[in-house]
């Protein structure tokens, strides 16, 4: 329960609806632990693609944290940036972009996200969707061009993503040891967070230690991309042999394993039960892989993970478990 959930009576006495027992976590916690998971794909990234992914990061931040800040004066409501949300929204909203964005489309992109996606819908806890893929998918459809333009490591060898995806969709691109290395040590070019498969299983596994994450909508949604992935394989191929390769490339390019650790586990945009969690990884994963097989567009996460966004309450509805007993007749 956030602290957001307790609302003063004026008696004294807090009122708040259920659960009323909780772990003794907050909002600050939670999001500070999520900041912590997050410092390695920002080290990396800056390593990686120099002083404009530390300047990205540094603007989208500092821009969350004002925009949410201004919102709050101005609708006259109490501030809540010191529970750190709109750090974590700046972080992530800056690590599935690309370093050459101009630092003004990153300003409007923290603007969509805590504003439009947040601010608006109540503040957290109450949005919809997930401020940060709100924030992006702005600018995609605002400054196409720009979002389409990657920065590339030093190493003269670096991968482009962009054009793997492009190729893997075509079925034109043919995976060896060297690229598949070098897609898990995160040497290719594409959005500042995603590149690094090796840095983002560290901080998934590190959610999972802290129990801050849940692992049913992760897995669900990457073992969807896996299964689906290998028919795919097989029906195109004719036989199994090449589709150990082909998952490994589904799993490994793109935004599927940022997306899977940081976006489908936001406990405000996804579903609360268990078993709504599984179903909306599966949503996830099945609207990615048919984004990238049959879509217009290389890459589905973005997409896939903002549609279930929209569904989750449903899902929570249709998965909720029911307490008490009825009649035959159905009353109770």
């Amino acid at each position: 329960m956030s602290d957001a959930a307790l609302t003063p009576a004026a008696n004294g006495i807090y009122l708040s609806s259920s659960p009323h027992f909780t772990e003794g976590n907050t909002t600050r916690r939670i999001m500070a632990t999520v900041l912590i998971s997050l410092l390695p794909e920002c080290i990396y990234a800056v390593i990686t693609f120099g002083l404009g992914a530390l300047l990205t990061i540094l603007v989208s931040v500092a821009s969350c944290v004002l925009f949410e800040w201004l919102f709050q004066k101005v609708i006259g409501k109490e501030s809540t940036i010191d529970n750190l949300s709109a750090c974590v929204t700046g972080v992530l909203l800056a690590l599935v972009l690309s370093s050459k964005v101009p630092l003004w489309m990153t300003v409007i992109g923290a603007f969509a996200a805590i504003v439009l996606a947040k601010g608006l819908f109540g503040g957290i806890g109450s949005n919809v969707f997930n401020p940060a893929l709100i924030g992006r998918g702005f600018m995609v459809i605002s400054f196409g061009s720009a979002m389409s333009s990657w920065a590339t490591p030093g190493n003269i060898d670096a991968v482009s993503s962009a054009t793997v995806l492009s190729q893997i969709k075509t079925g034109t691109f043919i995976a060896d040891s060297k690229n598949l290395l070098q897609f898990f040590v995160g040497n290719r070019a594409g959005c500042m967070g995603e590149t690094s498969i090796l840095l983002i299983l560290l901080s998934f596994v590190f959610l999972l230690v802290t129990k801050t994450i849940d692992w049913r909508a992760p897995v669900a949604m990457t073992g969807t991309v896996a299964v689906a992935t290998f028919f795919s394989s097989v029906i195109s191929n004719g036989s199994a042999v090449f589709a150990f390769s082909d998952i490994l490339l589904a799993l490994m390019t793109g935004g599927l394993l940022f997306g899977a650790t940081f976006m489908v586990t936001d406990y405000a945009t996804a579903p609360v039960t268990k078993p709504g969690r599984l179903m909306f990884g599966f949503g996830c994963g099945l609207i990615t892989f048919l984004i990238r097989k049959f879509g217009g567009y290389p890459e589905g996460v973005m997409f896939s993970i903002l549609i279930m966004n929209s569904i989750a309450p449903f899902l929570n509805r249709l998965t909720a478990r029911k307490y008490g007993y009825g009649t035959k007749g159905g009353a109770q």
